[in-house]
């Protein structure tokens, strides 16, 4: 899979096709000097714990890592802060309402899809709910799974940066 940088072949502004990817995160049209970054994507992810110290997983309903478990979370939005898209992302996976998140770590994560690799930077938060009562988004969200510390299985997890958080979360108590 390519990165998103060796996608562009054309320059976006004035469509010359002797743009240049310069060693970086950058690409410059060699033509009219437009100079875009490939800067990381920003997506969070939510450790949510439940009265009786249960984690929530999910089941990915959609590629990439379709039928692997994950947290829930996804993309920041423009304008969002992280809390407030990891509020937005739980609601729209699973239906919940968290008020508290606290920062736990953050990890570079790469996204596979649809033949490129998108470059991530990863926000991961914990909060507490005070029930499991769930209501998944089918379009998103094929199981909503709710596993003891000691039952999270590292190959059955989607992303490497999800399966690290996981093992340093768990790690810690």
């Amino acid at each position: 899979m390519s990165a998103a940088i060796e996608q562009f072949v054309h320059c976006p502004r004035c469509g010359c096709s002797e743009g240049a990817a310069r060693p970086g995160n950058a690409f410059q049209c060699g033509r009219c000097e437009f100079l875009f970054y490939f800067n990381p994507a920003i997506a969070v992810g939510g450790v949510l714990l439940a009265p009786d110290d249960t984690v929530l997983l999910i089941r990915r309903a959609k590629d990439p890592h379709k039928g692997r478990l994950s947290v829930p979370g996804g993309f920041v939005d423009p304008g969002e802060t992280a809390e407030e898209a990891l509020r937005r992302e739980i609601r729209e996976e699973v239906g919940m309402e968290v008020d508290r998140l606290d920062y736990f770590c953050s990890l570079p994560n790469q996204y596979h899809y649809r033949g490129i690799t998108y470059q991530v930077l990863d926000l991961f938060f914990v909060g507490r709910v005070s029930d499991k009562s769930t209501k998944a988004q089918a379009a998103e969200v094929a199981e909503v799974c709710w596993l003891p510390r000691n039952g999270i299985a590292p190959e059955e997890i989607a992303f490497d940066s999800v399966r690290e958080m996981l093992r340093r979360f768990l790690d810690q108590r």
